[in-house]
């Protein structure tokens, strides 16, 4: 009775560890559109008006608060180091023998030392993250760049992956199919998380295998 609820408590214990990862994309990863009251229309009677204006023969591409945009993740970094170092250190001592002795160990002794190092280091990083995430639009800068922000939830068997995204977009570099890659988008700040736990079953199999091995037949 006692073994099962400990083993209760401690399943408790790690569900309460599988939280939101923390995240380095600042600010909310979505926005809903303005409403067009807010959109401060002059009211010149004109049947063209900037703030709302869409093409007609082209891509609808995103370029309003709350408009989505496909990001194209392509992100692969390549990092080498090499380091090499030598060092050379040669000296001699000579001594001079009395005269008592140096018809035992003759005039003078001499040493020499000769000392050598040598070391050398290679470094290899490489990492690699692609996929597809959609993002919102969540402002429009004053010389028409786009600040966007997205987040993708993947639930999976033993707890939920997240992928962030955030940074600002020029929209001449948004591309046919309304896609822009990840390259393309500066101060970006790509990430992908896990937050992971075990369920019960599992860690009631791991506790039996532990009392099991402590006993002594």
């Amino acid at each position: 009775m006692k073994s099962t609820a400990f083993i209760a408590t401690l399943a408790t214990l790690l569900a309460g560890c599988a939280s939101e990862p923390t995240s380095i994309v600042a600010g909310p990863t979505s926005a809903r559109p303005i409403p067009v009251p807010a959109l401060q229309v002059p009211a010149n009677g004109a049947i063209y008006q900037a703030q709302s204006f869409r093409p007609v023969f082209e891509d609808r591409r995103g370029r309003m608060v709350g408009d989505i945009i496909n990001v194209v993740i392509t992100e692969r970094t390549t990092a080498n180091k090499n380091g090499t170092s030598s060092a050379t250190r040669t000296g001699g001592v000579g001594i001079g023998i009395p005269g008592p002795l140096q018809g035992r160990f003759g005039a003078r002794v001499a040493t020499e030392t000769d000392n050598n190092y040598a070391d050398s280091a290679a470094q290899t990083a490489s990492n690699a993250f692609t996929g597809t995430l959609g993002v919102t639009v969540v402002e429009v800068l004053p010389n028409g760049n786009l600040v966007v922000a997205g987040e993708k939830q993947i639930a999976m068997d033993k707890g939920t992956e997240f992928i962030r995204i955030s940074g600002t977009v020029n929209p001449d570099t948004i591309g046919a199919g309304n896609a822009v890659p990840s390259t393309a988008i500066a101060d970006a700040r790509v990430e992908y998380r896990t937050n992971t736990h075990l369920d019960r079953a599992e860690l009631t199999s791991m506790a039996s295998r532990f009392f099991l091995s402590l006993l002594p037949f």
